[in-house]
C-alpha cells in the first residue's frame, strides 16, 4: 500500500511539472467561471442537484474501488445517460445562466467597474427610499451585505433577486405588505431577500428609547461586517450601524457619504477611510442630542 501511494505520489509530481504555464491558466480559469456558476445557482433548487450529483459520482467511484461489480455497472451505463439527464433536469438553470452571461449583473462579476456601478446605483435608490420613507414615518431594515455572506439571516426570509429601485424598497417595507415586518438584504447591489429576522443585540448598555428595528441592525453589525441602515417608524429618523456601532440622526447627504464610503472601493489615488464610529461618538455622544429615537 504505500508502494502504491509512494507511485502515485510520483506520479502527480511528474505530472504537474509537465504542465506548462498555459495549462495553470487554462485551470485557473475553468476553476474561476465553475466558482461563478455555482455562486448564480446556489440559491435555487440546483444547489440541491449539484450535491447530489456530487454523491452519485462518489458512489461510483466507491464502486469502483471496491470492486463491487453489480453496482458499478449499473451507475456506468447510468452515466452514459448523465448529460442528456443533467441538460433536462437543470433546464431552467442553463437558460437563467445563458441569460445572465450577457447580462450587466453577470459582467459585473469580472469588471470592478461594473460592480461599483452596482453597488452606486443601489446606494443613491437606498438613499431616495430611506429619504421618502422617514418623511412618512414608515419602518425600514436595509442590511448591506460585505465580505460576510448573510446566508443565516436569509434562510428566515423569502428568496429574491431584484434590481434596487426605490419604488421597490419602499412597498416591501408598506405596512401593509407581507414582507414589511423584518430586514431587506442587498447582496453585491442587488436585493437578495426581504422579510428577513436579524439576531438581537446583546448589548445591555444599549438606550431604553431604542427599539427592535435598531436593536437588529445593531445585532447583525456585531456578528457580521455588514452595514445597516434603519430608518424609525415612531420618529422617522435614519440610522446606521456598522460594527457593533449606532449613528443615529442622519440627513441624506451625510448617508449617502457614509454608505459609498463603506460599500464602494477606493477611487484610483484615493485614500478613502472607512466610517469609524468611535471618532464621532467620541465628539457627540448619544446623551447630548436630546430626545431618543422610540420605537422601530
Amino acid at each position: 500500500m504505500e508502494l502504491n501511494f509512494a507511485e502515485l505520489a510520483a506520479s502527480a509530481g511528474r505530472y504537474l511539472l509537465s504542465i506548462h504555464a498555459a495549462g495553470y491558466l487554462d485551470i485557473a480559469i475553468m476553476a474561476y467561471i465553475l466558482y461563478r456558476i455555482l455562486l448564480l445557482v446556489r440559491s435555487t433548487k440546483a444547489a440541491s442537484l449539484i450535491k447530489g450529483l456530487m454523491v452519485f459520482l462518489a458512489a461510483v467511484l466507491l464502486s469502483s474501488v471496491f470492486s463491487l461489480r453489480g453496482i458499478n455497472f449499473i451507475l456506468s451505463r447510468m452515466v452514459d445517460w448523465g448529460v442528456l439527464a443533467l441538460i433536462i433536469l437543470f433546464q431552467p438553470e442553463i437558460r437563467r445562466i445563458l441569460e445572465q452571461m450577457g447580462s450587466r449583473r453577470f459582467m459585473a462579476f469580472f469588471s470592478p467597474a461594473a460592480a461599483a456601478d452596482v453597488m452606486e446605483q443601489a446606494i443613491s435608490q437606498t438613499v431616495l427610499a430611506c429619504v421618502e420613507m422617514s418623511k412618512t414615518h414608515t419602518g425600514a431594515l436595509i442590511a448591506f451585505e460585505r465580505e460576510i455572506l448573510l446566508d443565516e439571516p436569509l434562510r428566515t426570509g423569502t428568496v429574491l433577486d431584484a434590481a434596487v429601485s426605490s419604488e421597490l424598497v419602499k412597498n416591501l417595507f408598506f405596512v401593509k405588505a407581507p414582507l414589511h415586518d423584518g430586514a431587506v438584504l442587498i447582496r453585491r447591489g442587488r436585493i437578495l431577500g426581504a422579510g428577513c429576522v436579524l439576531p438581537l443585540s446583546r448589548n445591555a448598555n444599549l438606550s431604553r428609547d431604542l427599539g427592535t428595528r435598531h436593536r437588529a441592525g445593531l445585532g447583525l453589525s456585531e456578528t457580521t461586517d455588514a452595514v445597516v441602515v434603519i430608518v424609525s417608524e415612531e420618529t422617522g429618523t435614519i440610522s446606521v450601524a456598522a460594527g457593533g456601532m449606532l449613528k443615529r440622526h442622519l440627513k441624506a447627504e451625510t448617508l449617502e457619504n457614509l454608505l459609498r464610503n463603506e460599500l464602494l472601493p477606493p477611487e484610483d489615488g484615493e485614500d478613502r477611510r472607512r466610517f469609524v464610529l468611535p471618532d464621532w461618538l467620541r465628539r457627540r455622544t448619544e446623551a447630548g442630542k436630546g430626545g431618543g429615537d422610540h420605537g422601530a
